[in-house]
């Protein structure tokens, strides 16, 4: 008898207590929501190379010893053509959380790139759009936060994410302390094996 089962190409690193459906969900913890325990920081990960299609990664890569090597490792997981999702603190408030090691920016998608002198890793990933968000993880706080605080926190950061991701580079660089931080700066990358070593 056949198994009828669909395949799983979709991979939740570092799901915590918030396991998505239809993901195979990775975290260390052995009670948080996880199919697969597995430290993040040990390479390399209990995957073949090119096996998902899509990969996301929610606020965990500030918590690694070396984003680098983290997405030097998704990149080999990852079929070509796939879809990489990374969540992480801006650096403008990436430094909220005492186990966070470091916030990011703008510039994070340059050193995927083949053409990038001032630190390619060696794999490419193609930034296919990158979005400020000012209020991030709603799930986690609706847990913690009142409900009037938490809708007014919503709508407004709609409203100043709408602003910053006009130009998030622009934001990121000269604006963003006016509106006190923000939360989270999300990648979302296309996976390109041609040209990396």
């Amino acid at each position: 008898m056949r198994d009828k089962r669909k395949k799983i190409f979709k991979l939740n690193l570092g799901c915590g207590k918030f396991p998505k459906q239809g993901y195979i969900n990775v975290d260390f913890s052995f009670d948080s929501g996880a199919d697969i325990i597995s430290d993040l920081n040990r390479y390399p990960w209990p995957f073949r190379d090119d096996t998902f299609s899509l990969i996301e990664a929610d606020h965990v890569l500030e918590h690694l010893e070396d984003p680098f090597r983290a997405m030097k490792e998704i990149h080999r997981i990852a079929k070509e053509g796939a879809k990489v999702v990374i969540r992480v603190p801006h650096f403008s408030r990436g430094f909220t959380h005492p186990d966070h090691k470091r916030g990011f920016d703008v510039t994070f998608p340059y050193y995927f790139r083949s053409d990038f002198r001032g630190g390619y890793q060696g794999v490419e990933f193609v930034l296919e759009r990158m979005n400020l968000k000012w209020f991030a993880q709603p799930y986690l706080k609706k847990t913690v936060l009142n409900k009037p605080v938490f809708y007014s926190a919503l709508l407004m950061g709609k409203m100043i994410d709408f602003f910053a991701n006009i130009s998030p580079a622009f934001c990121s660089r000269f604006w963003s302390f006016f509106v006190g931080g923000f939360e989270e700066i999300e990648f979302q990358f296309i996976v390109s094996k041609n040209n990396s070593r």
